[in-house]
């Protein structure tokens, strides 16, 4: 039993020792498979680092993210009762994106060879551009270097200069055949762009087999593509053209005068902007967020290209103008100009303004110009706020109020004699009506309103610098500092300075000069016959009055709203609120003489009232005529305006008209005439006359 429990043990010892001697190989196996490993690695960094080291730090160091914006549409423009007014019209275009390194030979290989395919106008190829497409090529710019003295030692710019000199001495480019014309107007357009931007080649015309072809070979013409292009369509009709104003072309690019601030916004020289009227005021809003492409390139080559952003359409805009009725009262006036411009040589227009009293909202924009040469007549409603003229008895109102704030009269002490104004060494004054004095009469304020005594503010004005009024008298001791108080109590209504509309290119109007030797000018100022004014002052002078003197800024945007669907504006995301940019200080008392004396114009009993022709039309209308001496060179000829209001015992609306360059001492009624017309064209286009 020993010797058997003996060899027992030692047989499982020897199990024990196969087990343990196994070990040690595996572990020495797996040693073997990792040093095989780092070697492999270690080589490979060799690899990496020594032979192909150059070649990775080159391209990291030449590897780059860059950015290119594309243009998104315009945002459309809507007229007061949504009808959309300005829009966009897509067309297929051919465009360029320049590649991060181009050379000239290369552009210019491009350039030829899509003139196989497309063909594109010439009419504006200068000179210069045809001596820079030459240029393009570099066989020709080595023949050319050929000819230069010390070309070596020149500076890029001094050598390019007298290579294109050379080129016209030597009448290179003399000529270029039909194709080639071709070419260079793409190769200056392709060179004109910066690295990544886009360019339009054919923005518009282009045809079907046109894009076919260069569909077919976009492959050999780098940087070229078929994109689209955008231009202004305005469904609502021209008369809303001119106040909408321009986008400028691809071509035009940023306007010159504002080119440094558009290219520190972003924008490419290149880039359609709005370049005039609401669609450069709004150009913010209207011009819409780019789409934006990250470009990853190396070895300045483009090589992967990624949208980060999609682009958004400019934002729509909504107006206070009503296109039914703006075209209305452009009819209006055009008419009413064509019928007198037969016995009226020297019209050279005709305005007109329809404001928001409570708002400064305008309803209509309107005007017309007439070439006094050959009688033509065109559309200008912008000239309703760049275009002034002596406006004559229409300002009444606002000497009467200065004259009433100043203490120099009452609402209850306001009686002046009407009588020529008989002053030392000059010819009599006189109004209208009162040329000899047989017509001599105690005026009330109102009265003076109605009849529109000229007389009656001369004596204000003299009451304003300190003097009675009595025959005979001298101005001598009359301060020029009149002409200051005079003009300060019209500008507080709007007459003689900027009303603030939200347009570029508002007129302030002109001031007659002030010095001592004018001192007899500031009785004619009185009576609205020596500044002169636009249109649009006249309608927020009238508002003033109308709204019991708050002098509000005139607008023509109503809302902005996000991008809309099918011709649709989406949710107003700014509305224009009123903004009142002074107020005329008054009691009701004294704006109770004015109102009275304005409703008299147009209903009074006396038989020298002015605005008798418009007493029947309803709602009752409230407001001034006006007749300014003026002339056209030699030839004395007259302003007939108007300033009017309505309904009188709620105004709603105001209406201010001009009809500069009228005939001497003519009969014409064509300002009453022409207001009478706007009011029935607005209660049957913007609001209804129920209830008044």
């Amino acid at each position: 039993m020993k010797i058997f429990k003996k060899q027992h043990k030692l047989s499982k010892s020897n199990r024990n020792g196969h087990k343990a001697d196994s070990i040690p190989f595996r572990l020495n196996f797996l040693f073997v498979i990792v040093f095989l490993l780092f070697a492999a690695l270690i080589i490979q960094l060799a690899h990496l680092q020594i032979i192909d080291g150059k070649k990775y730090v080159y391209d990291a160091s030449n590897s780059n993210m860059q950015t290119e914006t594309k243009d998104m549409p315009r945002g459309m423009i809507y007229d007061s009762s949504g009808k959309l007014l300005v829009s966009n019209d897509a067309a297929t275009a051919i465009t360029y994106t320049k590649p991060l390194s181009v050379t000239s030979q290369e552009m210019y290989d491009v350039a030829n060879n899509l003139t196989k395919y497309i063909s594109v106008d010439t009419s504006q190829l200068t000179e210069n551009m045809k001596q820079a497409y030459y240029l393009g090529s570099t066989a020709n710019a080595e023949k050319v270097q050929k000819h230069i003295k010390d070309a070596n030692s020149l500076s890029g710019s001094a050598l390019y200069k007298q290579e294109m000199a050379y080129v016209k001495d030597h009448g290179l480019v003399n000529n270029l055949t039909p194709q080639q014309q071709q070419a260079a107007v793409l190769y200056n357009k392709m060179d004109g762009a910066y690295s990544l931007s886009t360019v339009m080649l054919k923005a518009n015309g282009v045809s079907a087999v046109e894009m076919a072809q260069v569909g077919a070979h976009l492959s050999q013409l780098p940087g070229v593509k078929i994109g689209t292009s955008w231009s202004r369509s305005y469904p609502g009709g021209d008369s809303i053209k001119e106040i909408a104003g321009t986008v400028t072309t691809e071509k035009q690019g940023l306007p010159s005068d504002k080119l440094n601030i558009l290219l520190a916004e972003g924008y490419s020289r290149n880039d359609s902007v709005g370049s005039s009227y609401i669609e450069s005021q709004y150009e913010d809003a209207l011009k819409g967020d780019s789409e934006i492409i990250k470009v990853e390139t190396q070895n300045n080559k483009i090589k992967k290209e990624i949208k980060q952003y999609g682009g958004k359409p400019g934002d729509d805009i909504q107006l206070t103008i009503n296109a039914q009725f703006q075209n209305d009262v452009q009819n209006i006036m055009k008419n009413s100009l064509q019928s007198v411009a037969g016995g009226n040589p020297y019209v050279p227009g005709a305005y007109a303004v329809v404001m928001n009293p409570h708002t400064g909202a305008v309803y209509a924009l309107a005007g017309v110009s007439r070439d006094i040469q050959t009688g033509k007549i065109t559309d200008n409603a912008i000239g309703a706020i760049n275009q002034t003229f002596v406006m004559g008895s229409v300002v009444k109102g606002a000497m009467v109020m200065g004259a009433l704030q100043d203490g120099v009269i009452t609402p209850t002490n306001n009686t002046l004699e009407e009588q020529p104004i008989k002053l030392a060494g000059t010819a009599p004054k006189t109004s209208w009506f009162n040329k000899s004095g047989s017509a001599n009469m105690p005026l009330t304020a109102p009265e003076a309103l109605e009849v529109s005594s000229n007389t009656y503010m001369m004596q204000l004005a003299m009451l304003e610098a300190g003097l009675k009024y009595t025959p005979g008298m001298s101005l001598a001791s009359m301060s020029p500092s009149i002409f200051t108080k005079m003009r300060d109590n019209f500008n507080q209504f709007g007459l003689g300075i900027k009303t603030g509309i939200d347009l570029p290119g508002e007129s302030a109007g002109f001031e007659g000069p002030s010095a001592k030797a004018d001192i007899g000018k500031a009785l004619d100022l009185s009576f609205g016959n020596y500044d002169s004014y636009t249109t649009l002052q006249l309608a927020q002078y009238i508002s003033t009055i109308a709204n019991g003197g708050y002098r509000l800024q005139p607008h023509v945007l109503d809302s902005i709203h996000d991008n809309g669907k099918d011709g649709k504006m989406g949710k107003t995301i700014y509305q224009f609120m009123p903004n009142i940019l002074n107020v005329v200080p008054g009691t009701a008392a004294q704006w109770d003489v004015v109102k009275k004396g304005l409703y008299l114009v147009m209903h009074g009993n006396n038989p020298y009232v002015t605005g008798k022709y418009l007493n029947g039309v309803k709602p009752e209308i409230a407001g001034k005529t006006g007749t300014a001496q003026t002339y056209y060179k030699n030839n004395p000829t007259e302003t007939l305006s108007g300033v009017s209001y309505a309904p009188y015992n709620n105004p709603q609306v105001v209406v201010a008209v001009a009809f500069p360059g009228m005939a001497n001492n003519t009969e014409s009624k064509v300002n009453l005439d022409a207001i009478k017309q706007i009011y029935a064209a607005y209660w049957k286009d913007v609001q209804s006359s129920d209830g008044f």
